[in-house]
């Protein structure tokens, strides 16, 4: 099995302006799967840096007006209700400022979500969405594949549960190598014993070099306590 695998989904809801990647295609992580709607979420993007600058120079006029007040205040020029609504505006400017902040953090990172990209370094194992197609958030865009470094996962009779420990070494052969042997070494150990076949699940860690197993495949093989 693939050590790591995932179906990356969408994280925004649109159409799909083009898809960067087809099955069997190596990509890295961060790198660019997909576009998703770009052009509204740009948009979007800026309206609300707009919205964010223009509630901050609100904000700013406001703290200069309040500051104004307190100094005639302190000459007992200004009244108490104009330093009373200069406070109230002050507050309200830099409330508004918050709630722009944020409502900007969410626009950038709906535009960033919308460049769909791949979590970790992999293989795509299937190209499930197309250019066109309109995706609702959790859609699924693509099946990614770690392949390497693969999970050998065989079963082990319960008499040897003693005996099992990690990096015992592991030898196995698959069908589209034949005579050829490859190695790993156990790193996982199942805490339970299966009721049915009165056996444990074990894996061991395999570096597939040069990509040449592939995951999903049938191996057998023999793991050495001794």
């Amino acid at each position: 099995f693939a050590k790591d695998e995932a179906t990356v989904g969408a994280q925004v809801e649109g159409q799909v302006e083009k898809t960067r990647v087809d099955f069997g295609d190596r990509v890295t992580e961060g790198q660019e799967l997909a576009a998703i709607d770009t052009t509204s979420f740009e948009a979007l993007a800026r309206q609300s840096a707009a919205n964010l600058a223009k509630t901050r120079a609100n904000a700013l006029n406001a703290e200069q007006t309040l500051k104004r007040i307190q100094d005639l205040q302190k000459e007992k020029i200004s009244s108490a209700s104009d330093l009373d609504k200069a406070v109230a505006d002050a507050e309200q400017a830099r409330a508004e400022v918050k709630s722009a902040e944020a409502a900007d953090a969410i626009a950038q990172l709906n535009l960033e979500r919308s460049h769909v990209k791949a979590p970790f370094n992999s293989a795509v194992a299937e190209r499930i969405a197309s250019a066109g197609d309109f995706m609702k958030v959790g859609s699924p865009l693509f099946r990614l594949v770690n392949d390497s470094v693969l999970k050998f996962i065989f079963q082990v009779p319960e008499r040897y549960g003693s005996f099992v420990t990690k990096k015992l070494p592991v030898q196995f052969n698959v069908d589209n190598y034949p005579g050829e042997t490859f190695t790993g070494s156990v790193y996982l150990i199942s805490p339970a014993v299966s009721t049915a076949s009165r056996a444990f699940g074990v894996g061991a860690l395999v570096t597939n070099i040069n990509f040449r197993l592939k995951a999903n495949t049938f191996a057998r093989g023999s793991l050495t306590l001794e």
